[in-house]
């Protein structure tokens, strides 16, 4: 259930009902229905409902308009009323970098305090077990005390594919039950590896090879190879995409009387064979060679592999790939009583949980900020999944400086030839695992300085050279200064104001303050230092946000989302940083108007409520790049 379901189900029931409505799409700011019969909604109960601007009717569709949060409220709308559509948004145009980092955040966000919770009650059990072993009280990891607080701390990650299976099922469109079942059968203890290959004689070779990797049994006479996917995080989310592929194809074949039962037996009965046979495989082949390559390169240099591996060892840790080194340290361990596989990458947690207590002191969101604590404490103690997919991922710029001080731990570790003579110690604890045993402790200073330097280094990163482009207006603050930011005009024409909008939305001054552009030539540019924060795929609206926090949206002419991108050429992308006078859009004006579409363009301040005063020039004529089009005063 999202967080506007109540919002949706008052709007589908103000429509007239799911079964009044034809089709849903949105645009950046409002619902696009396709009514059976528009005399069957409610305008004036939805024009005031909480949530929903007004109600627009045009070009055949109903609008309900909502703001720049449109796409949540569009996703629960499709949810209550059990139709499917493909969200305008769904095909960003975003990078491959970016969309991926939007899956897992979007995959993570939703058990972030869980996942917090449980880190934090592993470190404390780990703290009370040390305090135990220094004789302040009994307590042991066979005590009743350590076996329950650690099936509570551990359990979210033993079973993380059940709950990425649902997480991932309301990210990709999948009925979230159906998700649940494919990440239990992904932790179904007899499909495990180790179960499988106890079905081999002991001392026997497995009876079957896939590309090198042993397969101890058969599908429908097809080798199967087995693998550990407790706590494991990629198979599941590739398995979800895959099935909710396999979903929709089931509900465009299978009559909608029998697709209750049917369309999960289909997908379950698909995807699941699929993941087992195909997709596990490839990941446990990706993390053979992954292993290989990281034993090659400590071969060659220690140094450098200290600094790879540190600086690349939370995105393995994301992508579950660091099993693919974790092996070999223990291997080492057991054959010889130390290794320094893993040295390299002991900081990496460290450098991560500097990043939150930097962040924590920079962050406008309060409900972002309120997690950094708890994902900090779970930080000292190593498990730093809380910080990564809810807090430094996300926004990008951190995570990155996180893996530089990562990178400037995991140099010194192996600089200075520190050793590991155990395994299982976390965060601060991990510092025992260099006590040798005989109890020389001499490389633990050296591991410590390493430690505090990849601290420094995220922590100053952070702190000196990221800023937070949340725009958060601060209670009860008053100051006698006041601050002027420029928005010069994005497109060369007439200026006109925004109250002669043809769009009654934009002419109210619903969705910001702003002006009106006739255009008299094809182009759009940045009128500010910034970011582009959306692009539609249609291409007919650009949303920007300045180095300063001001969001500005573009709409090129009314109803042009019709066109569906037609006559439209972007030269940016969703997420990109633009410079004032850069060539953001070319549009052809003879051909959108003869398609029987007006041109005028509203150039909005969305979060014009964040200023004290939005001014217009008194132009009537601008020229893009250089004249002075609003003067927004903070």
């Amino acid at each position: 259930m999202g967080k506007y379901h109540d919002l949706a189900e008052k709007i589908v029931s103000n429509v007239g009902g799911k079964e009044n409505i034809n089709s849903l799409t949105h645009c950046i700011t409002r619902l696009r229905f396709k009514l059976k019969d528009e005399g069957k909604a409610n305008d004036d109960v939805l024009k005031n409902m909480d949530g929903v601007v007004t109600v627009m009717k045009s070009g055949g569709q109903y609008q309900v308009v909502i703001g720049n949060h449109v796409p949540d409220v569009y996703a629960d709308v499709l949810e209550v009323a059990g139709i499917s559509g493909e969200s305008e948004e769904a095909s960003s145009d975003g990078n491959i970098f970016n969309r991926l980092i939007d899956i897992l955040s979007g995959c993570f966000q939703p058990f972030l305090g869980a996942l917090a919770a449980a880190g934090m009650i592993k470190g404390l059990n780990a703290l009370l077990v040390f305090l135990g072993t220094l004789g302040w009280f009994t307590y042991t990891a066979q005590s009743g005390t350590y076996m329950m607080l650690n099936a509570i701390g551990d359990s979210i990650f033993y079973f993380m594919p059940v709950i990425l299976g649902y997480t991932a099922s309301k990210k990709f469109n999948l009925n979230p039950m159906i998700g649940i079942t494919i990440g239990a059968a992904l932790v179904y203890p007899t499909i495990q590896g180790s179960a499988l290959q106890a079905l081999v004689e002991e001392g026997a070779s497995a009876p079957y090879s896939i590309f090198g990797l042993p397969a101890y049994t058969t599908f429908l006479g097809i080798p199967w190879v087995g693998a550990n996917y407790t706590s494991s995080v990629v198979p599941v989310i590739f398995i979800i995409a895959f099935a909710a592929q396999i979903q929709k194809l089931m509900k465009r074949v299978i009559p909608s009387v029998v697709q209750t039962f049917l369309v999960p037996f289909f997908v379950l009965l698909i995807s699941l064979p699929v993941g087992f046979l195909v997709i596990g495989p490839i990941i446990s082949m990706l993390t053979d060679l992954l292993s290989a390559g990281f034993q090659a390169l400590m071969t060659f240099s220690p140094a450098l592999y200290g600094v790879i591996l540190g600086f690349f060892w939370q995105v393995l840790v994301i992508f579950g790939l660091h099993w693919s080194v974790v092996p070999l340290a223990i291997m080492q361990v057991t054959q010889e009583g130390f290794s320094q596989v893993l040295t390299g990458s002991f900081a990496a947690s460290f450098a991560q949980t500097a990043v939150v207590l930097a962040m924590f002191f920079k962050l406008k969101d309060k409900k972002l900020k309120a997690l950094c604590p708890p994902a900090i404490i779970s930080g000292i103690f190593g498990v730093t999944e809380p910080a990564i997919y809810g807090i430094t991922l996300p926004k990008k710029t951190p995570f990155i400086f996180s893996m530089i001080g990562g990178a400037v731990g995991g140099l010194m570790l192996m600089l200075n030839n520190v050793t590991a003579y155990t395994m299982g110690g976390l965060g601060i604890f991990g510092f025992f695992n260099f006590i040798t045993p005989e109890g020389n402790a001499s490389t633990v200073i050296p591991s410590v300085l390493a430690v505090l330097a990849a601290c420094v280094v995220s922590f100053s990163l952070t702190f000196f050279f990221w800023k937070d482009q949340t725009v958060a207006v601060e209670e009860g603050q008053a100051t006698m200064e006041v601050r002027k930011e420029i928005v010069t005009a994005p497109i060369n024409g007439a200026i006109m104001p925004l109250s002669a909008s043809k769009d009654e939305a934009f002419a109210q001054g619903i969705l910001g303050k702003g002006v009106l552009i006739q255009p008299e030539s094809g182009e759009v540019v940045a009128p500010f230092d910034g970011t582009v924060m959306t692009l539609f795929p249609t291409k007919h609206a650009i949303g920007l946000i300045s180095d300063n926090g001001l969001e500005l949206l573009i709409h090129i002419g009314i109803d042009t989302v019709q066109l569906d991108g037609k006559f439209f050429t972007p030269h940016v992308k969703q997420g990109d940083k633009v410079k004032r006078g850069q060539k953001l859009m070319s549009f052809d004006i003879k051909a959108i108007q003869a398609a029987g579409y007006s041109v005028e363009t509203p150039v909005i301040v969305t979060n014009s409520a964040d200023y004290l005063d939005i001014l217009e020039s008194d132009k009537s004529n601008v020229a893009s790049g250089s004249d002075e089009l609003i003067t927004a005063l903070a």
